[in-house]
């Protein structure tokens, strides 16, 4: 028996053993901060199906795979490999997030995908960060909101931190950086079967629609963001059109299949314009059915759905089994979980260590979607939370969640999780209390 190895296992075993024989039963079933707890977990695993699986993650497993299957990896050795050019990797990784605009469970797809085609851990950990913190149109609304000082902190704050913590991460690891330029230079350049500016085109209708059927309702009904809130279905379905003509000229599937497909999408957006999610649906599982059925001699629309699939299966079940226990622990905004908001704004007010390391630690495991962590965080300052835990916690928890974290730990390991969270905690935590000592 090699106890070095085992112990790990018969610990675990133990402490559940332990919980188990000690389980408070009685007090359980008294306790109504459980029974709401268990009820916050159901309504918000409910509410993040609802509004984010459709929308959200399947148009990103779908770029995912794409980004498997069509992008070489001698190309994205080239833009965002350990050897890449730093200023090219670490600008187009840090303002990412601008153009994406997703939460922090939708960027993951997309993470896996570039990490796994061989991408620079210090990219790949800034483009991580980016996705979800820089957003454009979520720091126009902090600074409206919760004032221009915040708004400006938030934006100079996520650009920075996602070059700094791409850096941190790149020299950290330094050593398996050099065995991926090593294996990088082993790599010969594979034939260009389609020419730069049509791949360019082909993600950027399936980006196109990602940003638009997500863009979320800006707090004022006037204006630039609203009137785009206002045709975002318009918006997406002219990228729908772009992909589809995209699929039919370059990708050699069939114009009867594809009108076929789209046939349902036209009929549903027509008659149900009220439910466009399922025009959306129907969009999506036409997809599928052209990916996996017809004459493909390559084999390679077969393999993005394939690749698209695999995603899916392993970061489903941790996404929903980590929102589930983020529901119980710290419910839904206005609703409590196993931990009372309470204690949660009593420990947030001033500006000291404490408080923004707490804001920071708090923000890190809370699951926000995008735009709703500037409502929550109005609330938490007019129960007495400071400006610079406010900030802290707008730096942390946007990029962050527990389904998150435990996502990332299937990408990349436990060590460099724990290295990243740490990270992202010290350094909001750092800037909260800069940020709380001015204003």
């Amino acid at each position: 028996m090699d106890w070095k190895q085992e112990w790990k296992p018969l610990a675990a075993i133990v402490a559940v053993f332990t919980a188990c024989y000690y389980l408070p039963i009685d007090w359980l079933r008294q306790s109504q901060r459980v029974e709401n707890a268990l009820w916050e977990s159901l309504h918000l695993v409910k509410w993040y199906a609802q509004e984010h699986v459709i929308l959200c993650l399947i148009p990103a497993f779908f770029i995912a795979g794409a980004v498997g299957v069509f992008v070489s990896q001698a190309a994205v050795m080239k833009y965002l490999g350990p050897q890449a050019h730093k200023p090219l990797a670490y600008g187009v990784a840090s303002v990412s997030g601008s153009i994406l605009a997703v939460c922090s469970c939708t960027i993951l797809p997309l993470f896996a995908g570039i990490y796994r085609m061989g991408a620079g851990l210090g990219p790949a950990s800034a483009f991580l960060y980016s996705g979800p913190a820089i957003n454009i149109l979520a720091i126009v609304l902090t600074g409206a909101v919760l004032g221009p000082q915040m708004g400006v902190a938030r934006a100079v704050g996520a650009v920075a931190f996602a070059i700094v913590i791409g850096l941190c991460m790149h020299l950290i690891y330094r050593k398996e950086e050099q065995a991926k330029i090593e294996a990088a230079a082993l790599m010969s350049e594979p034939p260009v079967t389609r020419p730069l500016w049509q791949n360019a085109l082909y993600f950027g209708s399936m980006v196109g629609i990602l940003v638009f059927a997500n863009w979320g309702r800006p707090a004022e009904e006037q204006g630039l963001w609203y009137a785009i809130y206002e045709g975002k279905w318009v918006f997406s379905s002219l990228f729908a059109v772009a992909l589809a003509l995209i699929l039919v000229a370059w990708f050699n599937i069939g114009k009867v299949r594809m009108l076929m497909a789209a046939a349902p999408v036209v009929v549903l957006a027509l008659a149900v314009p009220q439910h466009p999610t399922l025009a959306f649906v129907a969009g999506a599982i036409g997809l599928s059915v052209l990916l996996t059925t017809g004459k493909d001699e390559s084999g390679e629309l077969n393999e993005w759905f394939s690749t698209s699939w695999d995603f899916a299966k392993k970061i489903m079940p941790l996404l929903l089994i980590g929102v589930l226990v983020a529901g119980a622990l710290l419910g839904r905004p206005e609703q409590e979980g196993l931990i009372p908001s309470a204690w949660i704004a009593g420990l947030v007010g001033g500006n000291s260590l404490w408080a923004n390391l707490f804001a920071s630690v708090v923000g890190a495991f809370m699951y926000f979607a995008t735009l709703t962590e500037v409502p929550i965080l109005q609330g938490l300052i007019g129960a007495g939370m400071g400006k610079g835990p406010a900030l802290a916690l707008l730096l942390a928890g946007p990029a962050l969640s527990l389904p998150n974290m435990l996502v990332i730990r299937s990408i990349m390991g436990t060590q460099k999780t724990i290295v990243f969270v740490a990270l992202v905690v010290v350094m909001s935590t750092l800037a909260g209390m800069i940020f709380g000592a001015f204003f």
